[in-house]
């Protein structure tokens, strides 16, 4: 979602990268709500996404009402963006134009393509006031392709070809070869993404999740679709512990902290530093601590701060179940938190199932290597795969009773809902 604007004639970027997470729009996003309330729309259908800071569109309308540079490159019809994949194909390429292009899993996450025809739609672009005829779309291309991502223009590599391109979250269920329906992977990184392969029709949540596209692998093959609930603050909160309260001295530690005491000691963290996304979508919330006392310890809180993790991936899975009339049998994950032992143990007590953990966790890397792979014919049929990433996984099942692990769950439940309201309808909130 992070968005980015260059301009067509030089290459050159216009402004900084709007990242993933940035909560400046917030004011924005409110108005945009009450024009689709009042011209009766839900775009949400189209899209498969709710109006939130999250996507890339308002992003970009932001940099349009703010940077006077942007708009008037805008007005004179040169105005390129994208998402950070067709900058880095672009200039991978050498400002090639050819090769300004986008695979369907980003494209699907700006809000400006139609997730049931998975090309830019005028109409979209109408409601956030953009001329299609002023501004530069890249070319919406499948995620895995030995022909349109063009080949390294210079460097150690030059003249190698690039075959493959996905989302990082797409990519990561493919890593985790999550390509039957009902397959779903959970990854733990800055943030925390939870995806559930659907099949080749998209899902409209009516839970508070996003209809995304989970990959696209061209050929005579269709689209593959996703269910996906996005948490804002995963291993940032790890970060925060270490950088700004000083808890810990390296990310990894705040495991050993957290085992310090044998539980949260009635601490609740809800980390809504820019919110809180699926399936909540609150933009009145601030970073909260619940419960804390005399007794209160530093453990206590690296316990909260992991839990908070544990318990939105809890929600997110409820509201999949319910989108899908499916429930999980176990959860596949990786991503840096998922090395924590700890943190992996509480997810399986918390959901209620096992959660399955490869040894090798850089399974978004694996995944656009394996997109890559297929474009060149590596691979021909996903079962070629099956043995890959397969050794010396561990499972993690839970240890608490059903019982136990609903009465965590409802506390976290009551934290959420008092920590709604504390921004006023005019704070915009922390860039």
């Amino acid at each position: 979602e992070t968005a980015l604007v260059w301009d067509w004639e030089t290459g050159e970027p216009l402004h900084n990268a709007i990242a993933w997470p940035d909560t400046r729009t917030k004011g924005l996003v409110r108005d945009l709500k009450h024009k689709e309330e009042e011209m009766g729309l839900d775009l949400a259908k189209e899209t498969g996404l709710p109006l939130s800071t999250y996507p890339s569109c308002v992003k970009l309308v932001w940099m349009l009402e703010h940077v006077p540079k942007i708009k008037e490159t805008y007005e004179a019809g040169r105005l390129a963006f994208g998402t950070v994949d067709t900058w880095l194909l672009y200039n991978m390429n050498g400002k090639n134009r050819d090769y300004f292009v986008t695979d369907s899993s980003n494209a699907s996450r700006t809000m400006f393509v139609n997730l049931h025809t998975l090309q830019w739609d005028d109409k979209l672009l109408n409601f956030f006031g953009l001329d299609r005829n002023k501004l530069h779309l890249p070319r919406i291309v499948p995620s895995s392709d030995p022909k349109s991502y063009g080949r390294m223009a210079s460097g150690p590599l030059e003249g190698l070809k690039i075959a493959g391109c996905m989302g990082d979250q797409s990519a990561a269920l493919v890593g985790q070869q999550g390509f039957r329906p009902g397959s779903a992977k959970n990854t733990y990184g800055t943030g925390c993404f939870l995806l559930y392969n659907v099949g080749s029709k998209p899902v409209v949540s009516t839970h508070g999740l996003l209809g995304t596209v989970a990959y696209d692998f061209g050929g005579n093959s269709k689209p593959v679709y996703a269910l996906e609930g996005s948490v804002a603050v995963a291993g940032s909160g790890v970060k925060f512990m270490m950088n700004n309260m000083g808890f810990i001295t390296h990310s990894h530690k705040i495991s050993e902290l957290a085992a310090t005491v044998e539980d949260n000691g009635g601490c609740v963290f809800v980390t809504a530093f820019s919110g809180l996304f699926a399936p909540y979508w609150i933009d009145d919330a601030k970073g909260t601590i619940f419960g804390i006392t005399q007794h209160t310890q530093r453990g206590h809180i690296a316990r909260a701060t992991l839990e908070a993790v544990c318990f939105q991936t809890k929600a997110i899975l409820d509201a999949m179940e319910k989108d899908s009339g499916h429930s999980l049998s176990s959860l596949a994950v990786d991503g840096g938190m998922s090395n924590s032992n700890l943190c992996m143990q509480t997810q399986a007590n918390i959901i209620g199932i096992p959660v399955d953990r490869p040894a090798m966790r850089e399974t978004t890397a694996l995944g656009a290597a394996i997109a890559a792979g297929f474009a060149v014919e590596v691979w021909k049929e996903f079962s070629e795969l099956r043995a890959i990433n397969q050794k010396d996984r561990k499972v993690f099942n839970p240890d608490i009773s059903p019982e136990e692990s609903d009465k965590m769950f409802k506390k976290w439940t009551r934290a959420v809902e008092m920590c709604k309201g504390w921004l006023d309808p005019d704070e915009r909130g922390d860039f």
